[in-house]
């Protein structure tokens, strides 16, 4: 999803949060309504109807013709259509993987300065971040002895031990016989497609 495609979400989305608006909406819906026939409907005064349709109307959710000196309304159903297209799982999913990227990089940025961890986080999602971050320090289908493991390790923190079983227990490596590799687990493998 683009960050214009997003902005459109958020203001229509925004829009549609006002009750007043639903049911102006449902009204222009099922017919064209001029300003004062809606504040009737509605008992709201008609510049606050007014109002209404303005937002409506920059967001493209309704339309406006004129008639003398009569404006009347109508819902324009491409809208909602507009809005179910931003709001497919996959295009929403993008947004949130945007959002989960710019969330890792600042944790990223609060716990290392340059390549030195800081501290080992306390939180579990914030942990997380950092060991996948540790853990891409070593390549796939390398099996590296316990020893070099250390050594890599010890480059971004000095708890070696600890961070070597966090991998292990995360399912980010596997260990056998003091030898080390990483592994795909079924979490990381779906948070990369």
């Amino acid at each position: 999803m683009t960050e214009e495609d997003s902005q459109v979400l958020i203001q229509l989305l925004k829009a549609l949060a006002d009750e007043s608006r639903i049911r102006i909406l449902g009204i222009l819906a099922d017919h064209e309504a001029s300003v004062d026939d809606l504040s009737a409907y509605l008992g709201i005064k008609p510049p606050t109807v007014s109002h209404h349709l303005g937002r409506l109307r920059d967001l493209g959710l309704v339309t406006m013709r004129a008639e003398g000196n009569v404006h009347f309304y109508k819902f324009e159903p491409e809208s909602l259509r507009r809005l179910n297209r931003l709001l497919q799982p996959e295009r929403l999913a993008a947004l949130a993987t945007a959002e989960g990227d710019a969330w890792e990089q600042k944790v990223l940025n609060d716990f290392l300065i340059e390549e030195r961890l800081k501290e080992i986080p306390a939180s579990r999602k914030k942990r997380l971040v950092i060991l996948k971050w540790l853990a891409d320090q070593f390549e796939w289908g390398v099996r590296y002895p316990e020893s070099q493991v250390n050594e890599i390790i010890k480059r971004h923190h000095p708890d070696f031990a600890t961070i070597r079983r966090e991998f292990i227990g995360n399912r980010l490596m596997e260990r056998e016989n003091a030898v080390y590799w990483r592994i795909r687990s079924e979490m990381q493998s779906e948070s990369s497609e």
